[in-house]
C-alpha cells in the first residue's frame, strides 16, 4: 500500500513503452500473383497479441476502479486500531511508529485517488472522512477518543437492535395477512352491475332514497354512501341549457364516468352526444352512443377509460345536440377538464437500504421541489407529506425522533404499473426566524419516467400547506 503509486505509475510506464513498441515493430510487405505490392489500411489491421490482464490484489483492484469508498472504511479501521494499540501498549515509540504507518497508508490513498491513475477519480466524501481520521490521530483529543473507541460502536449497536425489530415487525404483519378473496368467490363487475357485499342484486334507486329519507342505516361499507360525492365534478355551469356532472370511479388500471345529463330547457334534444378526449397515458374505450332526451328529462351515460401509465391525465370535451324543430346548426356545450388524482395508482411499498441507493443511482428523472408550507414542526409536516402522498418513510422512528433543528429522511411508493418512486426528504426549522418560523428545505424525487416524477412533483405542491380549520388564522 505504501508503495501503491509509484507502483501504478512504473506499471503504467512499461505498458505504455511496450504499446510503442508494438507499434513501432516492422510491417510485412504482401506481394499478390502479378508481382504488385498490395497495400493494406492502418485502420483495418489487427494484432494478434492481446494485452495481458493485469492481476492486482482485491484491494488494490478496488481502488484502481475507483471504488474509494473501501479507502475511506480503511481509514476508520486503521484510526480504531490505532486508538486501541495506543492504550494497549506503554511504548511511546512503538505508538508513533504505529500511528505514523497508519497516517501514511491513508496519506496514499488520498494521493492515489488524485493522481489520475485509477478509473475513477477519489469523491470529496471521501477525502473530508480520510482527512478527518488523519486529525483524529494527529491531534488524540480525549473527546475524538470516546467518539471514535465507544459513541461509534453504541451507535451501530442502537442501528443493529432497531433493523431486527423493524424486521421482526414487518415478518410478523406479513404472517398476518389473510386471504380475503378465496379462489372460488364469485367476481363483481362494477361496469356491469352494483352489488351488496353478498352478491344480491339491489335496487339502487330504492336504496339512495331510503337513505336520503332516513329510513335505513347507512354501512360505511356501502359504495352509496355519501363519500361518492367527494369524486363527483361539475361539467357545466347551471345556467347553462344541458347540466351535467361525472361521478369519477377509479378501478385500478380503468376509470368508469358516470355522467348525469339533465335536460333544463322545454325543447327536444335529438342526437345528444357526450364527446371525450384524453390527455396524457389515457384511452378512451368507447365512444359514447347518441341519445334523445325529452323536455326537462335526465339520463346518465358511462364512459370508460384505459390506464397505461402513473401520471396526471386529463379528460376534456363537450356535448352536442340538436334542438328538435329548429333549423340551426348543432349546439354544443362545453364541459369542464377532469383531472385524474395521481394518488388513485400509488401505495405505499418498502425496500431495503441498499435497494434504495441501486434505484437512486439507476434512476434518471428528478424534480426538486422547495418546501413552502404553513407548518412549524418538522415531524408535522413529514406525518403530513406521508399522507397526502401515500409514500412510506424507510427512515427509522428511533432516526427522525428527538428535537433537532434539521430532519432527512427517505420515502418510497410504488403504483400498481410497477412504477417506483422514490424521494429524499431534507428540512430545517430556520431558529434564527423565530419559534413560528415554517419549515425551509426541498424534496428531490427521482422516478424511472419523467411522468412519474413530475406528478408527484405538482402533487407535493399543491399540498404542502396544511389546511386550517375553520375559524383560524394563519400565523
Amino acid at each position: 500500500m505504501i508503495v501503491l503509486v509509484a507502483d501504478c505509475c512504473a506499471r503504467y510506464n512499461d505498458d505504455f513503452v511496450e504499446a510503442e513498441a508494438m507499434q513501432s515493430g516492422t510491417v510485412q510487405r504482401l506481394v499478390t500473383a502479378d508481382g504488385t505490392y498490395a497495400t493494406q489500411s492502418a485502420f483495418s489491421t489487427t494484432t494478434s497479441s492481446t494485452k495481458k490482464e493485469i492481476v492486482r490484489p482485491p484491494l488494490r483492484k478496488f481502488l484502481m476502479e475507483g471504488d474509494f469508498f473501501i479507502g475511506a472504511a480503511l481509514a476508520t479501521t486503521l484510526t480504531k486500531l490505532a486508538l486501541r494499540y495506543i492504550e494497549a501498549v506503554d511504548s511511546p515509540r512503538k505508538q508513533n511508529s504505529f500511528i505514523a504507518e497508519s497516517m501514511l497508508i491513508m496519506s496514499t490513498v488520498i494521493h492515489l485517488g488524485k493522481s489520475g491513475l485509477p478509473s475513477k477519480p477519489i469523491t470529496d466524501d471521501d477525502v473530508d472522512r480520510i482527512a478527518l481520521c488523519l486529525r483524529v490521530l494527529s491531534e488524540r483529543t480525549d473527546l475524538l477518543r470516546s467518539i471514535f473507541s465507544q459513541l461509534c460502536r453504541r451507535s451501530l449497536n442502537n442501528m443493529l437492535i432497531v433493523k431486527a425489530e423493524e424486521d421482526k415487525q414487518n415478518q410478523q404483519s406479513s404472517e398476518r395477512r389473510v386471504v380475503k378473496v378465496q379462489a372460488d368467490d364469485p367476481i363483481n363487475f362494477i361496469q356491469l352491475i352494483s352489488k351488496n357485499e353478498m352478491g344480491v342484486l339491489e335496487n339502487q334507486f330504492e336504496v339512495t332514497l331510503s337513505q336520503a329519507l332516513g329510513t335505513t342505516g347507512k354501512k360505511e361499507t356501502d359504495p352509496s354512501s355519501s363519500s361518492k360525492l367527494n369524486k363527483v365534478t361539475q361539467l357545466t355551469g347551471f345556467s347553462d341549457p344541458v347540466y351535467a356532472e361525472a361521478y369519477v370511479h377509479v378501478n385500478q388500471y380503468d376509470i368508469v364516468l358516470d355522467v348525469l345529463i339533465v335536460n333544463q330547457t322545454s325543447d327536444t334534444l335529438q342526437n345528444l352526444t357526450l364527446e371525450l378526449a384524453t390527455l396524457g397515458d389515457l384511452k378512451l374505450v368507447e365512444k359514447p352512443q347518441p341519445m334523445t332526451m325529452a323536455p326537462h328529462d335526465f339520463c346518465n351515460i358511462k364512459a370508460n377509460v384505459k390506464v397505461a401509465s402513473t401520471e396526471n391525465g386529463i379528460i376534456f370535451g363537450n356535448i352536442v345536440y340538436d334542438v328538435s324543430g329548429a333549423a340551426s346548426d348543432r349546439n354544443c356545450v362545453v364541459l369542464n377538464d377532469i383531472h385524474i388524482d395521481i394518488m388513485d395508482y400509488i401505495v405505499p411499498a418498502t425496500c431495503t437500504e441498499t435497494e434504495f441507493r441501486q434505484m437512486w443511482a439507476e434512476f434518471e428523472w428528478e424534480n426538486k421541489v422547495s418546501v413552502n408550507t404553513n407548518i412549524i414542526d418538522l415531524q408535522e409536516y413529514l406525518k403530513h407529506l406521508i399522507k397526502t402522498t401515500n409514500m412510506k418513510c424507510l427512515t427509522p422512528e428511533k432516526a427522525l425522533s428527538g428535537d433537532c433543528g434539521f430532519m432527512a429522511a427517505n420515502m418510497y411508493a410504488r403504483s400498481i404499473f410497477g412504477e417506483d418512486a422514490l424521494a429524499n426528504l431534507s428540512i430545517e426549522k430556520p431558529v434564527h426566524l423565530g419559534a413560528d418560523a415554517s419549515v425551509i428545505g426541498h424534496i428531490r424525487i427521482r422516478a424511472k419516467s419523467q411522468g412519474m416524477a413530475l406528478s408527484l412533483g405538482d402533487k407535493i405542491n399543491m399540498s404542502q400547506k396544511k389546511t386550517l380549520k375553520p375559524g383560524t388564522a394563519e400565523a
